[in-house]
């Protein structure tokens, strides 16, 4: 079983993946949705935390071997960021998705060195606007930022074009094509939801059941 297959079985083992095509999910964007992902439950779950760790330390190192510091976009991915850094003894930072307003009034917590090479860790990727957005932020501040890493990916066609158009390169463990195949294998989803899902999918903005 492929890497991206098993993290996807793993994630609904422990339930921080759903599918239900019955009762859609909301999404904070007010989005509806068969599917719901929710990579914090991760860290409850020691041999799952585990994988993650290896797997992003793995992937950062493969794809940017020449990383001076990983930066976890807030709040979602600081833990995952801090788990991969420790793991490759790196810097850590995170970044805020706008200026603290008290204090110094930081969107960069930690330590950016001037022209350090970032990897951008995060847990989820849906249209990728919010994860982007603290890219740019990295970069006014004199970061290259040489791609972002996640644990899990729906595979937009407009987040693909949203990284395409930023030139940044996109890697994560899971992904939903990896997710469907699985659900197929494990004959968890009957062909009528297949086709709900994939409805979803192509337009996932205006779905609805």
């Amino acid at each position: 079983m492929s890497t991206q297959k098993q993290f996807a079985e793993k994630l609904l083992q422990i339930k921080a993946l759903q599918i239900n095509t019955q009762t859609p999910f909301k999404w904070a964007s007010g989005w509806n949705s068969p599917v719901y992902c929710d990579n914090r439950k991760v860290l409850s779950y020691p041999f799952v935390r585990d994988f993650v760790k290896s797997e992003l330390a793995n992937m950062i190192l493969e794809h940017f071997p020449d990383a001076d510091a990983i930066a976890g976009v807030a709040t979602a991915g600081i833990a995952h960021g801090v788990l991969a850094a420790d793991l490759m003894k790196l810097p850590f930072l995170y970044v805020r998705s706008k200026p603290k307003e008290h204090g110094m009034g930081n969107q960069i917590e930690g330590v950016l060195q001037p022209g350090a090479r970032v990897v951008v860790v995060e847990d989820l990727i849906s249209t990728g606007k919010s994860s982007l957005e603290v890219v740019e932020v990295l970069r006014a501040n004199g970061a290259e930022v040489l791609g972002m890493c996640g644990l899990f990916t729906y595979g937009f066609p407009a987040a693909d074009e949203a990284f395409a158009k930023a030139n940044l390169p996109l890697h994560t463990i899971s992904n939903y094509t990896a997710l469907m195949e699985l659900a197929e294998d494990l004959k968890i989803v009957s062909p009528e939801q297949r086709e709900k899902l994939a409805e979803w999918r192509t337009s996932p903005s205006t779905w609805s059941i």
